[in-house]
């Protein structure tokens, strides 16, 4: 949003470009002027360093980030561990004056410093007055930029077989696995897949996914599969939003909830690789508070209250639970689940979605004057 006023906002944003995209379509929601702020931690990679509790201007990289210093906003948005422990600590140089919404779940012990914050399906936080409930997160791709990739793309993928199917390869996610085991399942129902439809395959990995899940696909699949591997080949160019356009379907790896949004806000056949959960005694903790935070939603029940203290004491985080989003675009004709037989192609706007949380955040920020 251009600034044509007074500032009132900082958006601290990352190098997660997902993230930045859901900020900024939030805060374009909320309707104030704001400045956009980077907080990008030393090296880069926001991926591999997860945000302080406590934080300092000194601990991120000074060359990448932005200048965090007077005049200060009077409301902070941010998603993800680096721009939100950047907002805590603007709060706190101002005793806790900048309102922050929050845009996913709060670290245990924050449920209170924050005064909007949006949940999406795999949020599992329970009824709270701060907490403002969106289906979809807010993530289309540039439809000029995919037509320009797409034109791009085109020659090298004509000479590919139809139906060309893209399999969009993400990463292990606590508590979700993507191992070699994992991957040589992927490999053996893609195969099945081409057996059954003909056609070819385009893989496409991202920086989360490891080694050897890429070898183990590059091993279980036809020598005509073609890859982008992104530790690799990402100076030749990323086939991704070429293949946006260019491509006749979609299997994502259920992990990446951008991937997912952004194939089906396009409304392209689509269908998730679900990833099995960890075997261990902190996947089954996760697993549990999943189910207990799940019948706690919006009951307000004992269930409830006990887990917004356990939060606040810092005796328990709010879960994740990714099966719950996947329901969500499996209710809503958005996808399929791999090796069902069938892709989904339905698509959606986020509009109207949008301008309701947008109003629901202005009401809990109050008088911006």
């Amino acid at each position: 949003m251009a600034e044509t006023m007074e500032r009132a906002a900082w958006v601290m944003v990352s190098d997660r470009v997902g993230d930045t995209k859901q900020t900024l379509a939030i805060a374009d929601a909320i309707g104030i002027p704001f400045e956009t702020k980077y907080v990008i931690p030393p090296g880069g990679a926001t991926r591999l360093h997860k945000g302080p509790r406590r934080f300092s201007p000194e601990s991120i990289d000074p060359e990448r980030s932005s200048r965090l210093a007077p005049p200060w906003p009077d409301v902070l948005v941010t998603m993800g561990s680096w721009p939100t422990a950047a907002s805590l600590w603007v709060r706190e140089q101002q005793g806790g004056r900048p309102r922050i919404v929050l845009i996913g779940r709060p670290r245990s012990g924050q449920l209170d410093c924050f005064t909007a914050i949006v949940a999406y399906p795999h949020h599992r936080i329970p009824d709270h007055p701060t907490v403002v409930r969106m289906s979809i997160p807010p993530l289309r791709p540039d439809p000029d930029l995919i037509r320009r990739e797409s034109e791009r793309w085109a020659p090298l993928l004509a000479g590919r077989s139809r139906p060309l199917t893209a399999v969009l390869v993400g990463g292990p996610t606590k508590p979700y696995r993507l191992d070699r085991r994992v991957g040589s399942g992927l490999a053996s129902a893609l195969g099945r897949l081409l057996r059954r439809e003909g056609g070819s395959l385009y893989v496409v990995t991202s920086p989360r996914t490891p080694p050897g899940v890429i070898e183990t696909l590059r091993e279980g699949l036809t020598e005509s599969t073609a890859f982008f591997d992104w530790q690799k080949d990402e100076r030749d160019g990323n086939p991704y939003l070429g293949l946006l356009g260019g491509a006749d379907r979609f299997v994502v790896t259920g992990d990446s909830v951008s991937m997912l949004v952004e194939v089906a806000s396009l409304g392209r056949p689509l269908a998730i690789f679900e990833l099995p959960r960890e075997r261990s005694v902190r996947a089954l903790s996760a697993t549990a508070r999943a189910w207990l935070a799940s019948g706690a939603l919006r009951s307000g029940s004992l269930a409830a209250r006990l887990i917004l203290e356990a939060h606040r004491s810092r005796r328990m985080g709010f879960p994740r639970d990714l099966g719950a989003f996947h329901r969500t675009l499996y209710d809503r004709g958005l996808a399929a689940r791999f090796g069902t037989g069938s892709f989904a192609t339905a698509s959606f706007e986020t509009g109207d979605e949008l301008k309701r949380v947008g109003a629901g955040i202005r009401r809990l920020l109050g008088d911006l004057r």
